[in-house]
Order: structure tokens, then sequence, then C-alpha cells
């Protein structure tokens, strides 16, 4: 059995996994919940696999670690044979689309980091990030109708997590109605059971408000 340290908070797990049930790889591996935090001790038994202490990772049956998200995908797409497009431009644009999903997370998890700051927050950091991010959702949404005609690869679980992560991090923005072409591919993908079955979840201590809970820093107008 493979073994995936393993995090219903994260998107980039959730990438895995969506990746684990559409390969049918789901039932060879054993998940490890592994909790890590960037303002935190590195956990002991994720660093034993990983130097760099962030999950997922993924331990294959010959004890062979892999990590990030990205080559793990890799990784269980070519053991399947699966999600991986033969025509080379379709792969290229495969690959596009996940380093810009993937980006899309990394500015979100990144601001909302710096924005726990609170008065020590920087201003020029947090309105780079929302430059950011609204560029990226503006793109995706002149991309939508090619999201939803290319045949499922590992780009658009890239685009669909950070979406997913946008939805939970950071509500009340009201992406769906500024980008509907965008947000009916995404609930189009939802309802299936690969990325119906890895929702996000805050397992967190229950003294912790979620942060779900909290009002939206900013917000999107219509496209």
């Amino acid at each position: 059995m493979m073994k995936l340290h393993w995090s219903p908070r994260s998107p980039f797990v959730r990438k895995v996994m969506i990746v684990l049930n559409e390969t049918g790889l789901v039932d060879q591996v054993v998940r490890v919940r592994s909790a890590v935090a960037m303002a935190a001790e590195p956990n002991p038994s994720v660093l034993a696999d990983n130097p760099l202490g962030k999950i997922p990772v993924l331990v294959t049956e010959n004890g062979e670690a892999l990590f990030d998200s990205r080559v793990i995908c890799a990784y269980l797409t070519e053991r399947a044979g699966m999600l991986v497009p033969e025509d080379a431009p379709v792969r290229l644009r495969q690959l596009r689309w996940e380093a810009l999903g993937d980006g899309l997370i990394d500015i979100l998890l990144l601001w909302r980091i710096e924005r726990v700051r609170g008065d020590r927050a920087d201003p020029v950091i947090c309105d780079a990030f929302e430059t950011k991010v609204r560029a990226t959702m503006a793109r995706l949404e002149t991309e939508a109708a090619e999201l939803s005609a290319t045949t499922l690869g590992l780009g658009q679980v890239a685009v669909f997590c950070a979406l997913g992560q946008l939805e939970f991090r950071w509500p009340g923005t009201g992406w769906k109605q500024a980008f509907p072409r965008l947000a009916a591919w995404f609930e189009m993908l939802e309802a299936c059971p690969s990325f119906a079955s890895t929702a996000v979840v805050d397992d967190g201590p229950a003294s912790v408000p979620e942060v779900a809970a909290q009002q939206a820093v900013f917000t999107f107008g219509k496209a």
C-alpha cells in the first residue's frame, strides 16, 4: 500500500485525492492525517518523508517519497495511464492550466497568512495579491468554454481546486456572479463523484472560529 500524508483542509491534497479517485487508485493508498502550518514547528512525521515539511506527500510501496502535488499527480496519472493527453499542444495546455491553478492557490494561501498579521499586514503585498487574483479569475473566465470542452486532465483539476479554495476560505466575494461561465463549469465538475467526495473540510478545534464564517475582504464586480 502507498501512504499519503493527508489533510481535509488542503487544496493541494484535494488535487491528489481527486486524481486518486479518477484513476481508481484510491483503494491502494492509506491516508495519514498530517497537520502542518507555516507558522508552527514542522510536523516530525511529515519532515521524515519530506524535508520541506509540506503536504501532500505520497510514499510509494517501495518507500520512495514524492512531493509536491504536481509531482504526485504526474506519478499517479502515469501509473494509471489516464488523464495524460497524447497530443502535445493539449498536454501543454493542461500544464499551463495546472500552473495557473496551483499559482492561484499559492496566492490565496499566502494572502490569507499575510492578513492574519492584522495591523502589521503589508498593504502593498495585499494589494498585489488582490490584483493577481482578479487578473487570474478574469483570464479563467475567458477560457471557461475551453476548460469545459477539453477532456479532463490535471490542469482542470488544479483550476477546480483553486476555485474551491476561493469558495471555502474567501466566502462572499461574489465570484460566481462575476464569472458565470467559470461558475457553470465549476458547478458541473462539483457534481461529479470524484470532486464532490473530496470537498475541503475545516476539521480544526471547535474553539477556533471557522474562517468560512468571516466576512469577505473584497468582492468581484460583474465581468
